[in-house]
C-alpha cells in the first residue's frame, strides 16, 4: 500500500460517480439474450463489472463463441444513452464530497470517452471533474495497471500520492498493481449482487466504504496520520 500524503484522487466513473451500473447490466443482458446467449444479471455482473467494451467483445468471442459485430456495439450505446439521458442519476453526496476533498480530483475509467462525458454532464459533475482518461487511452483495461499508471502520468503524480476510489473487482486489482491506494466504494445499487463483497475481500483494498461523503473524512485521515487506515 502506499502510504505517502494523498495528491491526486482517482475516481473510477461508473458504479463511483454515476449509479449507472444496473442500466448498464440492464442493457448488455437485453442485448445478449438477443443474440441467443443466456446469461442472468448476476453472471453479467461477475464478468464484465469494471471492464472495458473490448474485454467485453473479446469474452463474448471465447467464452460464448458469439461474434459481437458493429450492429450489436451500436444497439448497446444507443439503448444506453438514451436511458442515462432519462434515468442515470450521481451517487448521493458526490458533488460536494468533489468540492469538500481539498484534493486535485480526476477521473479513470473502463468506458470509452464519449460514454464517461454524457455520464458526468447528465448528473451535473462534468464542470466539477475536466480531467477524464478512458481506457481506449491505453493498451491493457482494467485489472491491468495502465489507465491508472497513465492518468497518475497526465495529471504528474507519482503512483505512491494516488488514492483510487473504485467499486470494482477489476478495478481494485488495476489500482492495486499500479501501487495506489484503493478506497472500494459498495454504496452503488449493484453493490449486493451474488459474490461482490466476497470478491472484495479477497482483493483487500486498504479501506470500504459505503457513503460518498465519508470520503472526505477517510482522505483527512490518510492524509494527517500517513497510516494505514
Amino acid at each position: 500500500m502506499a502510504d505517502a500524503e494523498p495528491r491526486l484522487i482517482i475516481f473510477d466513473c461508473d458504479g463511483v460517480l454515476v449509479d449507472s451500473e444496473p442500466i448498464s447490466i440492464s442493457v448488455l443482458v437485453a442485448a445478449m439474450n438477443d443474440l441467443g446467449v443466456s446469461i442472468t444479471e448476476d453472471q453479467a455482473y461477475e464478468r464484465f463489472l469494471g471492464r472495458s467494451l473490448a474485454t467485453l467483445v473479446d469474452r463474448l468471442e471465447t467464452e460464448f463463441n458469439v461474434h459481437a459485430g458493429e450492429a450489436f456495439l451500436e444497439r448497446i450505446r444507443t439503448d444506453l444513452y438514451a436511458r442515462f439521458r432519462t434515468e442515470l442519476k450521481p451517487i448521493d453526496g458526490i458533488a460536494a464530497t468533489i468540492d469538500g476533498l481539498g484534493v486535485r480530483c480526476c477521473v479513470a475509467s473502463s468506458s470509452q470517452m464519449e460514454r464517461i462525458r454524457l455520464s458526468l454532464s447528465v448528473t451535473g459533475l462534468l464542470d466539477r471533474l475536466p480531467d477524464i482518461f478512458s481506457a481506449t487511452m491505453v493498451k491493457r483495461g482494467k485489472p491491468a495497471p495502465d489507465l491508472f499508471l497513465h492518468a497518475a502520468r497526465e495529471m504528474q503524480v507519482e503512483p505512491a500520492h494516488c488514492i483510487v476510489v473504485e467499486d470494482s473487482p477489476a478495478g481494485i486489482a488495476a489500482a492495486k498493481a499500479a501501487g495506489m491506494t484503493v478506497f472500494a466504494f459498495t454504496g452503488g445499487s449493484h453493490a449486493n449482487f451474488a459474490g461482490y463483497r466476497a470478491e472484495l475481500d479477497r482483493l483487500s483494498p486498504e479501506v470500504v466504504f459505503d457513503a460518498m461523503p465519508e470520503l472526505i473524512h477517510l482522505v483527512r485521515n490518510h492524509r494527517l496520520d500517513g497510516i494505514k487506515i
